[in-house]
């Protein structure tokens, strides 16, 4: 009787409904769609009557009555007993408790009886290197020139007037004892590689900028086109 009253709920919810769409239908289909009364309401009809049926046959189908098993489904096995399950006693005997692991082994290996323990090597310090020996100024090939204490007197020669002599490469050779063209003029070769040497900062200078040959010139009370620039001022 349960089963009865659902189905014929149900039926009727979806009637409603489907005539519910079907006045909706129609009344879209006269105002939006231009329809005439009599064929809105026929088109409503026509839904009505579809959305009705299908609705029915979806949402009320009838429920298999409760215990009946549909056909092709296995019923389902009964649980077996508790007693079969377990075996006699198991009530009575005591959880297995987990097996304890055996300490590690200590990585150290104790000394036999009577057997000093030998101390740790000790770590040799390194060696400090050795400062190397400083070079002397006077290091190299050649010997060195003759040398004057302070310049002669009519003074000292403006050696700037050489090339590749300027300001302070002169400061450096007047402290070296160099004043005088005719001084740098009679270098030969031994006295230009000692002196190429120990020109702090400016070593080479001699060779590469001929010095000497300048010099000659200049000893001489001749000219060069460097010198006569430095003469006029338009150099230093």
């Amino acid at each position: 009787m349960d089963n009865n009253q659902g189905k014929i709920g149900c039926t009727k919810g979806c009637w409603l409904v489907a005539i519910l769409s079907g006045v909706l239908v129609a009344i879209l289909l006269m105002v939006l769609g231009g329809w005439s009364f009599w064929s809105g309401l026929f088109a409503g009809l026509v839904i009505a009557g579809l959305a009705g049926v299908l609705l029915n046959w979806i949402m009320c189908k009838p429920l298999p009555a409760a215990g009946v098993v549909s056909s092709g489904q296995k019923p389902a096995a009964a649980p077996k007993a508790e007693t079969e399950a377990r075996p006699a006693g198991a009530d009575d005997a005591a959880p297995a408790k987990p097996a304890v692991a055996a300490p590690a082994a200590t990585a150290a290996v104790k000394p036999a009886a009577g057997e000093q323990p030998k101390p740790a090597a000790k770590a040799k310090p390194a060696a400090t290197p050795k400062p190397k020996a400083a070079t002397t100024p006077d290091a190299g090939a050649g010997s060195k020139p003759a040398a004057l204490a302070a310049a002669r007197d009519g003074g000292a020669d403006n050696l700037k007037q050489i090339k590749g002599v300027g300001p302070k490469l002169e400061a450096v050779l007047n402290g070296m004892g160099f004043y005088h063209f005719d001084q740098v003029a009679n270098w030969g070769a031994d006295e230009i590689a000692w002196v190429d040497q120990n020109l702090e900062g400016f070593k080479g200078r001699v060779s590469r900028d001929e010095w000497v040959a300048q010099a000659k010139v200049l000893a001489e009370g001749g000219t060069t086109e460097f010198s006569s620039k430095v003469k006029k001022g338009n150099v230093y």
